[in-house]
């Protein structure tokens, strides 16, 4: 990948995730005016450490994975502050970062592989009833980001994992390394374990 404008966050975004932010610090204007222009995504990253908006006395520690992040939609709502939506798309590797203009993080990254459609195991099918009492809940509140009736894709491995890392209370650490795996059974037999130790 060539140089990658990124934007960290305290929550991840995984391929086929939806995400909506509200923009206003100068750098990430800049950075979605710039990707708009273009027609290009930017990279979404986590926070190990740090703020999302950056304090004079804060340092940011990344992720060493992200997923891009194409923009659907975007609104001005005022000056100075805009709406996006997003949606996940490949995973990547990120291999270098350093602050730019405007103190935007810029990276150097690698593409991960995209997760095949492999159907989810019975011995793993407790996650997806948690992933469709989320999703309800989801509904419930307006807010059906993890998915509808409509787009979710309960029978496939990768897509519940994703959605159920980016649903659960898990660290970003953690976070980090499902988005590290190659392999969604592994991701998805994680989250597994996870659930039953946790009790969730």
């Amino acid at each position: 990948m060539s140089a990658l404008p990124l934007f960290p966050l305290q929550h991840a975004l995984f391929p086929d995730g939806s995400l909506q932010l509200q923009v206003f610090e100068v750098r990430y204007l800049h950075l979605v005016r710039r990707c708009l222009e273009a027609g290009m995504p930017f990279g979404v990253v986590g926070l190990l450490s740090g703020h999302e908006v950056r304090s004079p006395e804060g340092t940011e520690v990344l992720t060493e994975a992200g997923t891009l992040a194409h923009i659907q939609s975007s609104e001005t709502v005022m000056p100075g502050l805009m709406r996006i939506q997003c949606r996940g798309g490949e995973r990547f590797r990120l291999l270098h970062a350093e602050i730019g203009q405007y103190g935007l993080w810029m990276g150097q990254a690698e593409p991960l592989p995209q997760d095949p459609v492999v159907p989810v195991p019975e011995a793993l099918r407790s996650t997806v009833q948690v992933l469709e009492r989320l999703i309800r809940l989801d509904q419930a509140r307006g807010a059906p980001w993890l998915g509808n009736a409509d787009t979710a894709r309960l029978d496939e491995a990768g897509w519940v994992a994703n959605r159920l890392a980016e649903a659960l209370p898990l660290d970003m650490s953690q976070k980090e390394g499902l988005m590290l795996m190659n392999d969604a059974l592994e991701r998805l037999t994680w989250i597994h374990g996870w659930l039953e130790t946790s009790g969730k």
